[in-house]
């Protein structure tokens, strides 16, 4: 860390000496491949290289380079940045800066063409005809507002203004993988243009279920995306897109792991697991260009339809099965004006933002009859268990989650003398939610006890039933300054800065906990009915049990709606940095050190024991500390170089979960170092079959990663060898490529549940074929 500061105020030292840099037109950004065009972004004054952010970009030939198809895909490609992939497409978290969380509030946002995505199980989507990625790293809470804390991430496709044609791609790959895509641009004269495309994927996947022998991992997806331009006049533009998403897959490789011998044995479970989900979306964009200033303002719908059926024991066992379905609609509205004119010595944006989404969510356990024997039955007297049995049953859980927000937000720039630029911004956000929640079991039971002496005769009872419900409602709301302040310092070689953010992170409801709560009174009411019928002076089997919440701030019981919500998450985040230009451009250096201070920190809580659910949880306070380094090295007009590091240092400076105090311990399930290099070789040939050859290579690196609060089990530091050969003739290529070419084994997941421990195995060693075509 000191050396990074030493490194900092040198380079400031240094470029003082420098003849200062004229600022770029930043109105437009060419990608390297010379086929898109992205218009500048409405929440940026300037091009990124001079923004106070710790940025990486990535651009259509890079993803191709190294077999990008989702956001995934980016994982330590982009430093301090990591979306293990497991489970499904709905459970694949975000990580970055040593901050995620699995379920509810995800640390990052993302945007695709402006649209603001409202909910992260629609992040993990095909990059069918994406053009161009943003990370922005750290808070971006003042201009992006809700679950920023970790970053934004803006997602651009291919516009239709600027490539005309048709572009396509065939693939086929390991695991029976075979992917197509096809879109076409056109323009209509000079004001109006569209285009429209689609895709579909599919793989047999990389593992099998040892029960039954059929594949785990399958997948079958598709969707299309149709954009529609129109170019008024007088600075006047509309912009609407409108997407379709489908996916059917199988999922959850979690196979049992022994911590006695550190071994990881056979996904083996009897029930099937798969993941669904539609998704629509159409934004529409009116922005007007002036000379002085721009407006835009952005309107969306958002749907989501998605249905996880889960063997939630994982076992041979029949033990209990979960089918979570959930709908989801959404609006949301964002108003910006600012400054168009870069001669101006301040320069600002002005905002208002509103949203509201209301989720319909059903959630139905099934147990069945080793569950009910383990689960129901296990921790009563003995006396009672022998005589009762209990027919499978459904604990179902019905939740309506209605949530909006607005925000007003301002960020202005101050330019001082030729080199200096003090940037300050504010934001006011307002968010409410409610949980109507419905939940019910009824359960049929039958007690037949001989007699027990003379004075207790025999008791039979057959199919008698007992009723739990379990109703009511929960609000949350907040209200939050965000604000942020930054200094910029031009050199000869580019922008230095240092900033300071507020992060904000929305608090919620813990559904996926309803379960339990409902399991444990269900408990009581048996034993209360059955011991009522034994003469204990039982209750009505109507009324519901009085039951106590739970004691100490112990994980290990839950018996009431007091531990259905959870808080917001906040932080502080300090940054220095640079983006740095060498040798007329070819070189590009782009570094950072942060230091995060974080209180309410939302951790994914496992309950112990025979416990089925899970549970959002707030930590006390958490600090991560860290640095990024970004460069690329243009050798040649044909040799490119380039490399990725980031380092995080984040730990519990204060958390006690009732049972055990972690406190100095490492977060787990993020990395602490993210890594990748890169070289691509063109060799021109120019000749009658091909025009030239692109060779490709690149290393990744993930690790150290903990797994649990307790630092005991880990993850070491794994590394991924990738290679591609690009065969090109005129407006056709063929690559031929592969990724863990080693067949490195690394885990991805773990996990506990009733006890057992679970992982999830790392893709192997995968190759394919791809053919493409930009006409």
């Amino acid at each position: 860390m000191k050396k990074i500061f030493t490194l900092f105020f040198a380079l400031i030292a240094t470029g003082t000496a420098m003849a200062v840099v004229e600022p770029a037109d930043t109105t437009r950004h060419v990608v390297v491949d010379d086929v898109s065009i992205i218009a500048s972004a409405p929440k940026q004054h300037f091009g990124l290289s001079k923004e106070p952010i710790s940025s990486s970009v990535v651009n259509l030939d890079f993803m191709n380079r190294e077999v990008v198809r989702s956001v995934k895909d980016l994982s330590a490609l982009m430093p301090n940045f990591y979306q293990p992939d497991y489970g499904s497409r709905m459970t694949s978290s975000i990580y970055v800066r040593g901050f995620g969380a699995r379920i509810d509030q995800p640390v990052m946002g993302m945007m695709v063409d402006g649209v603001s995505y409202m909910n992260k199980n629609n992040y993990d989507f095909e990059f069918a005809d994406v053009a161009r990625v943003e990370l922005l790293r750290g808070p971006q809470s003042t201009l992006y507002g809700r679950n920023t804390m970790g970053g934004q991430m803006n997602i651009y496709t291919l516009s239709p203004l600027h490539y005309e044609g048709v572009r396509g791609e065939l693939e086929y790959g390991s695991g029976n993988s075979a992917r197509a895509k096809l879109n076409f641009y056109d323009k209509v004269g000079d004001k109006f243009a569209y285009s429209v495309g689609a895709y579909a994927n599919r793989t047999d996947g990389f593992v099998d279920n040892a029960y039954d022998g059929s594949d785990v991992d399958w997948g079958k997806s598709g969707g299309a995306r149709l954009r529609v331009i129109w170019q008024m006049g007088r600075g006047w533009s509309l912009d609407n897109v409108a997407s379709f998403g489908y996916n059917d897959e199988g999922g959850y490789a979690y196979a049992p792991y022994d911590e006695q011998t550190q071994s990881v044995g056979k996904v083996n479970y009897n029930d099937p697991s798969t993941y669904m989900r539609y998704n629509f979306s159409d934004g529409l964009i009116l922005s007007h260009m002036g000379e002085k200033y721009k407006f835009t303002a952005t309107t969306s719908y958002q749907f989501m339809h998605d249905r996880m059926h889960m063997d939630n024991d994982l076992t041979p066992a029949s033990i209990f099965t979960l089918v979570q379905e959930q709908k989801e609609y959404a609006v949301t509205e964002d108003i910006v004006l600012r400054t168009n004119d870069s001669s101006r010595r301040w320069q600002w944006i002005t905002g208002a933002y509103g949203f509201y989404k209301t989720t319909d969510m059903n959630a139905p356990v099934k147990f069945m009859q080793d569950g009910i024997s383990d689960l129901i039955l296990g921790n009563m007297p003995a006396m009672i268990k022998q005589f009762l049995t209990i027919d499978p049953f459904v604990l179902d859980s019905n939740f309506d989650i209605p949530t909006y927000g607005m925000a007003l937000y301002h960020e202005s720039s101050l330019r001082a003398g030729e080199r200096w630029r003090f940037t300050a911004g504010l934001r006011l956000d307002y968010e409410a939610s409610k949980m109507n929640y419905d939940n019910f079991t009824i359960v049929n039971y039958s007690f037949n006890m001989p007699p027990m002496g003379p004075s207790m005769p025999p008791i039979s009872i057959n199919n008698r039933p007992v009723e739990v419900p379990f109703k009511g409602e929960e609000k949350l709301d907040y209200l939050e300054l965000l604000p942020k302040v930054a200094v910029n310092f031009t050199t000869g070689v580019g922008d230095l800065y240092a900033t300071a953010t507020r992060g904000y992170k929305a608090g919620g409801f813990n559904t996926q906990i309803f379960s339990d709560i409902l399991q444990n009174k269900l408990k009581t009411a048996l034993m209360a009915d059955a011991m009522g019928s034994m003469g204990g002076g039982g209750r009505p089997t109507s009324q519901q049990p009085n039951t106590n919440p739970s004691q100490g701030g112990s994980t290990a019981s839950y018996d009431e709606a007091s531990v259905t919500t959870y808080d917001p998450e906040y932080s502080w985040n300090y940054e220095v940095g640079g983006h740095l230009r060498f040798a007329q451009g070819r070189v590009n250096v782009d570094f950072a050190a942060f230091w995060i201070e974080c209180r309410d920190q939302q951790l994914t809580v496992f309950p112990e024991g025979q416990t089925t659910g899970r549970m959002m949880s707030n930590a006390g306070k958490s600090r991560s500390r860290g640095v990024e380094l970004s460069a690329t090295w243009e050798v040649t007009d044909n040799l490119m170089l380039s490399a990725n590091y980031g380092y995080t240092q984040a730990k519990f400076e204060e958390f006690n979960d009732g049972n055990n105090d972690y406190s100095g311990n490492y977060l787990p399930y993020a990395p602490q170092n993210t890594s990748s290099a890169a070289v691509s070789y063109r060799i021109p040939l120019n000749c009658a079959v091909l025009d030239d050859i692109t060779l490709n290579a690149s290393w990744q690196g993930a690790g150290k990663i903990y797994w649990n609060e307790a630092n005991t089990l880990h993850q070491n530091f794994y590394s991924l060898l990738n290679a591609s050969v690009e065969l090109r003739k005129g407006d056709y290529t063929l690559s031929l490529w592969g990724r863990n070419l080693a067949n490195t084994d690394y885990y991805t997941f773990y996990f506990m549940s009733m006890g057992s421990s679970f992982m999830n195995v790392g893709k192997p060693c995968r190759w394919g074929a791809t053919f493409s075509f930009a006409l």
